[in-house]
């Protein structure tokens, strides 16, 4: 039998006209949808079979993966679907999220070598802070076929939002893990973009006082909560996961 594929496919940052026609195709082409689930109930993978039911247990999971809400819009077939779920917990323990990145990649082996093609749902692009990348990974190294789909980044669409460019000529663009610290990331030149920066705004906009950059943060880019904020004195203290800021050079 010949063995199965995994296709990690960037959805966008959030509106569903911007899911390319190449991930439209693979979602549509799959076997199994693969969906990664942050919530801490879930312990280990779930597989779930046709026709989604509002009772069926799961329908709370469906309904927090962001990426698979902006894919039904797009691709309703995508809800006749078998769907796997993955415990992917937002932890920075190293120990265990190895640990369930094993699990899920075992499990996910199971269906690779019954020859299904699998596509797993990513937020904007599968290369770019992806929780996808600990499983494409594990997935080639065990022998399977694995690949991406890119998608449209948050911080592309952001620049489309704002109607202005991200660099120019010469200008270098920093892209940063506000999560991981964000102290050195101030000192380099150009523009500067602070993905996942919700928790970090209180330390940002501290930071960002007198300084003479164009300050702008976009909060859920391209979904109907979206929220624009133009200054450093506009930035709430508080947001969310998709909360993304954008520092620029201002030019004379």
């Amino acid at each position: 039998m010949t063995k199965g594929k995994l296709t990690g496919v960037g959805v966008g940052p959030g509106d569903p006209e911007l899911l390319t026609l190449k991930a439209v195709r693979k979602i549509r082409e799959s076997d199994v949808v693969v969906l990664p689930v942050s919530d801490r109930g879930l312990e280990v993978p779930v597989f779930s079979g046709e026709n989604e039911r509002e009772e069926d247990g799961l329908n709370n999971y469906r309904n927090k993966c962001v990426a698979y809400q902006i894919v039904k819009k797009a691709v309703p077939q995508v809800k006749e679907k078998l769907k796997m779920y993955l415990p992917v917990p937002m932890i920075k323990e190293k120990d265990q999220l190895k640990k369930i990145h094993d699990m899920d990649a075992d499990k996910v082996c199971e269906l690779l070598e019954e020859g299904k093609k699998l596509v797993f749902l990513t937020i904007g692009d599968p290369s770019i802070y992806s929780t996808y990348m600990y499983l494409h990974k594990r997935i080639l190294k065990m022998g399977y076929e694995a690949e991406m789909v890119p998608g449209i980044p948050s911080f592309c669409a952001a620049a489309s939002r704002i109607n202005d460019s991200l660099a120019e000529k010469e200008e270098q663009l920093h892209i940063i893990p506000a999560s991981y610290g964000i102290g050195k990331a101030l000192e380099l030149s150009g523009t500067k973009i602070f993905m996942k920066a919700g928790r970090k705004l209180p330390e940002l906009k501290r930071r960002l006082q007198g300084r003479s950059e164009k300050v702008i943060m976009i909060e859920n880019c391209g979904m109907e909560n979206e929220a624009v904020y133009q200054g450093t004195e506009c930035i709430p203290e508080e947001g969310g996961y998709y909360a993304l800021l954008i520092m620029k050079e201002e030019k004379e």
